[in-house]
């Protein structure tokens, strides 16, 4: 374990650092926001409006970063062990490619399309020569259906820094739509950190033309920061208190329509419970890729996550209808404050809790979500983080 004086001096004297803000032409320089009081330091840089590191206080009065990356933000773009290895199918040709989703913001359209074709007015998976009908790149599942915006999704994409004060940061994105969406949605975002270990990212979009749009920020998280002897998440515990409901889908990943009940089921998350107990309880249990919807689906809701070994709590509070939970297993090195390169982010390592709308509801008629957005309907998107430690 390294010295926990010097991580919590580490944390409390960033407070005092000025903030080191991009220009609009560099995709990887860093702006680092403070809390006042010290209780959450968070870095981020332009490319993907990327979360690269968030220190949080623990039990024990030292600080832990919560989050997996990279020491050189830079490898967002190029390193080889992008931890979402997909196939890609366009054109007359195939080619593999790796999609890195460490902490970004992910759009136009996140998580899955089928068959990568959609249409306006929504219809029941469209057929691809129809009236209508829009085309984005297949790039999962070895060519059946579009994955988190297509190959160049907002996650790859360089932000434009506008503003940056010692606790906000706010960048701005305008997606031309050469993924096969409709009309040119702007987009901004801005990061804050406040007392209390809050982190507020708050999100909107507006748009050219009727298009769709749904978007998720997809962190993962480890609230042990690799410390205290652990090197996965099975012993934190989750809590989804209004997930009554997950999201069926097929072996694409890709909903069916149909919601199943989580009574009875590993998906049971209402009282608070191990995630490792789900893999304990079955062998050939997997993880988890799924989409709980939050009571009815019409409003926000709230997800809990925390470690009893760091004693890191998460509150996670959203407007969004649905949250996915991703235990990852990642094939990455570590960040240097997460034991170096020598050794890897490996096996449920960490968790994805990504709040969202109502996956590929744009082919789900029957659900009746709107998720086409135009001049007249703007896109909004507001998380809290607010980390406490354990009594």
């Amino acid at each position: 374990m390294r010295n926990p004086t010097y991580l919590y001096l580490t944390l409390l004297a960033a407070a005092s650092l000025p903030v080191h803000a991009t220009s609009s032409s560099s995709d990887f320089d860093t702006t680092t926001l403070s809390a006042p009081d010290g209780s959450i330091n968070a870095t981020f840089v332009a490319f993907g409006s990327t979360l690269t590191s968030l220190w949080v206080r623990t039990k024990d009065h030292t600080a832990v970063d919560v989050v997996p990356g990279y020491d050189d933000p830079s490898r967002l773009r190029t390193d080889e062990g992008h931890p979402v290895l997909i196939s890609t199918a366009f054109c007359l040709f195939r080619a593999s490619v790796l999609i890195s989703l460490y902490n970004p913001l992910v759009g136009r359209y996140a998580n899955r399309l089928k068959n990568g074709t959609f249409s306006i007015p929504i219809t029941k998976y469209p057929q691809p020569d129809a009236p209508n009908v829009y085309h984005t790149p297949l790039n999962d599942h070895n060519g059946e259906d579009t994955l988190h915006g297509g190959i160049h999704g907002w996650d790859r994409r360089s932000w434009t820094l506008v503003r940056a004060s010692p606790t906000s940061v706010t960048y701005r994105h305008i997606d031309t739509a050469d993924e096969g969406f409709p009309g040119t949605v702007t987009v901004v975002a801005t990061h804050t950190v406040s007392d209390g270990g809050v982190l507020l990212t708050t999100v909107h979009a507006t748009a050219t033309e009727k298009t769709p749009i749904m978007l998720t920020q997809h962190i993962y998280w480890n609230l042990d920061g690799f410390e205290y002897g652990s090197d996965d998440i099975l012993g934190h515990e989750l809590h989804i208190p209004g997930g009554a409901h997950v999201i069926e889908v097929d072996g694409d990943a890709v909903p069916t329509g149909a919601l199943i009940p989580v009574a009875g089921t590993h998906f049971d998350y209402r009282d608070a419970r191990r995630i490792g107990a789900a893999f304990e309880a079955d062998p050939h249990f997997v993880g988890y890729d799924n989409a709980w919807i939050y009571g009815d689906g019409s409003g926000g809701g709230h997800t809990a996550l925390w470690s009893r070994l760091s004693g890191v709590r998460l509150d996670i509070t959203t407007d969004q209808p649905a949250v996915q939970v991703y235990t990852a297993s990642l094939n990455m090195p570590r960040k240097g404050v997460h034991g170096g390169p020598a050794k890897q982010y490996g096996e449920r390592s960490t968790v994805a809790i990504e709040q969202e709308g109502w996956l590929d509801a744009i082919n789900t008629p029957e659900w009746g979500v709107n998720q086409i957005y135009d001049p007249g309907r703007e896109f909004r998107w507001n998380t809290k983080y607010q980390f406490s430690v354990l009594s």
